[in-house]
């Protein structure tokens, strides 16, 4: 689910991940190759608070994101569902050819750059995603993904209110990304930083949400731990983009296993929380 970040709040979240990461570096990785498997795949030492905030997350999604988002979907068409996609996607690719270039992805920043030119001039301005039709394919681009290339570990799972499923690594730069959009810098010196950006992040938030609709019910429907299902989904999604392999993909009910997790003996609240 995403959330109404400004500058004031990313640095608080910075400040508030760095005290995340400590926690997790207190964890020893063990030296034995099944070992560490197992631990990373059950790296989860905040769970209790997690589960807690994950609760809270999917109380606030089922009374008003996903009523919200099946509205959305129910009265606006499909085209110009698809038009406000590809405009808030082409917003974002200034962030995405910024931390190709970080990465040393030359050829991806490339890419990045010229889909902007292309939508933006042929698009008009993004609502019509002509560059992928022209063979320039989306490109995966975020600080937390550049951290990741300059060799900075994830540290512990996090489950943050509103934001959802995330690492110290990812959220730290998921802040940083806030802080390089260049359109929130045009915004203010319109002087109307809150109006702007506020109307985009609450639009991608229902857009994204209502391309899951389908997927995170039936996720919620099979899994016998709902948390653990999300858990597993973000760190099997998110080890995809990092490695550049492919933009995020929506949410499959086949895709939830928690690797070396064993479902709880009593999972009453489990599947009570959704943080998308």
């Amino acid at each position: 689910m995403t959330t109404l970040p400004n500058r004031a709040w990313a640095g608080g979240l910075i400040a508030i991940l760095a005290c995340g990461a400590l926690l997790g570096g207190c964890a020893t990785v063990p030296r034995d190759p099944a070992a560490r498997a197992d631990f990373k795949a059950q790296h989860d030492p905040l769970e209790p608070l997690n589960r807690r905030i994950f609760a809270f997350n999917h109380f606030v999604d089922r009374v008003a994101v996903k009523p919200i988002a099946k509205g959305y979907v129910k009265v606006v068409p499909q085209p110009a569902r698809d038009a406000l996609r590809h405009l808030l996607d082409n917003l974002m690719e200034p962030v995405v050819l910024a931390n190709n270039l970080l990465q040393g992805q030359f050829k991806r920043a490339e890419t990045a750059g010229a889909r902007f030119l292309v939508n933006t001039v042929a698009g008009p301005v993004g609502l019509r995603d002509v560059a992928t039709r022209a063979g320039l394919a989306r490109q995966s681009g975020d600080f937390g993904q550049t951290l990741y290339a300059w060799g900075v570990h994830d540290g512990p799972y996090l489950v943050l209110p509103l934001f959802g499923p995330s690492n110290p690594r990812d959220a730290i730069g998921q802040a940083a990304d806030v802080c390089m959009d260049p359109f929130r810098y045009i915004a203010r010196k319109q002087n109307s930083p809150t109006l702007v950006t506020t109307s985009r992040d609450v639009a991608s938030g229902i857009d994204e949400r209502s391309r899951n609709l389908d997927s995170l019910d039936e996720m919620q429907r099979q899994s016998i731990d709902f948390y653990a299902a999300m858990r597993s989904f973000f760190r099997q999604d998110r080890a995809t983009v990092l490695r550049h392999d492919q933009a995020p993909s929506a949410p499959s009910a086949d895709f939830y296993e928690d690797p070396g997790t064993a479902p709880p003996a009593s999972n009453g609240n489990a599947g009570a929380a959704v943080s998308r």
